[in-house]
C-alpha cells in the first residue's frame, strides 16, 4: 500500500521448521499504553493487522500450466486478405488451441515456421497471465480475510502495556506482554 493512504507495510520472509505456527498470529492486534510523555496518564490505543501469507505455489491441477504436446491442438490454414496466389495456395496461417481451457491464438504471415512459433508464444503469455491473475485474486482474499476491517474491535490479540498484560481474545489465553515481547507468545497458541 502507498505511504499516502495512510498504511505502512513490513514484509518479513521466516524459514523453519515451526513457521506453520505463525498462522496463529494473523488477525488485528490492539496496543494500550501509556506513553512517557502523557501528563494526564490517558492509554493511547493504536491497532496493527498481520496477514500470514505462506509461498505461493502454483497448483499443478491447473489446466493454465499443463503443457504437455497433446493439450495444444494445431490447424493450418490459408490466408484472408490480399495477398494473391500464393497466400490463397498455402496453408501457412496457423491457428493453435489450448484444449483444456478452450483459449486459442492465431497468426497470419509469409512465414509457416514463424506464425506456428507466434502463436504459441501469444497462447503460452496468455496462460501465465490468467494463471497469475488468478492466483492474485485468491491470494487478496486470504489476506483480506485474516486482517479484516482493522477497525479495534475487530481483534485477534490486545497488548497492555500498563498492565504488563497479552491476552489472545481467540484462545483466551493471557501472559505478561515483557515475556510476549522477548518471544515467549507460544504460550498464547
Amino acid at each position: 500500500m502507498p505511504a499516502s493512504a495512510g498504511f505502512n507495510a513490513i514484509c518479513l520472509e521466516v524459514r523453519g521448521k515451526d513457521v506453520a505456527a505463525l498462522h496463529n498470529e494473523a488477525g488485528g492486534h490492539r496496543i494500550q499504553r501509556v506513553p512517557p510523555t502523557e501528563r494526564r496518564g490517558r492509554v493511547h490505543t493504536s491497532t496493527v493487522t498481520v496477514a500470514v501469507m505462506g509461498e505461493t505455489e502454483s497448483d499443478p491441477s491447473s489446466p493454465y500450466l499443463r503443457r504437455s504436446v497433446s493439450d495444444f491442438r494445431v490447424e493450418w490454414f490459408s490466408g484472408s486478405g490480399a495477398g494473391g496466389q500464393h497466400r490463397n495456395r498455402h496453408l501457412n496461417c496457423s491457428r493453435i488451441w489450448h484444449v483444456p481451457t478452450g483459449l486459442k491464438r492465431e497468426r497470419q504471415g509469409r512465414s509457416r515456421e514463424a506464425n506456428y512459433r507466434d502463436a504459441m508464444a501469444a497462447l503460452i503469455a496468455l496462460l501465465d497471465e490468467r494463471l497469475r491473475s488468478g492466483s492474485k485474486v485468491a491470494e487478496d482474499d486470504v489476506r483480506r480475510q485474516q486482517i479484516g476491517s482493522g477497525m479495534r474491535g475487530d481483534k485477534r490479540r490486545t497488548y497492555r502495556f500498563q498492565d504488563d498484560t497479552v491476552v489472545d481474545h481467540v484462545t483466551g489465553r493471557s501472559m505478561q506482554a515483557s515475556k510476549a515481547m522477548k518471544g515467549g507468545m507460544i504460550s498464547l497458541w
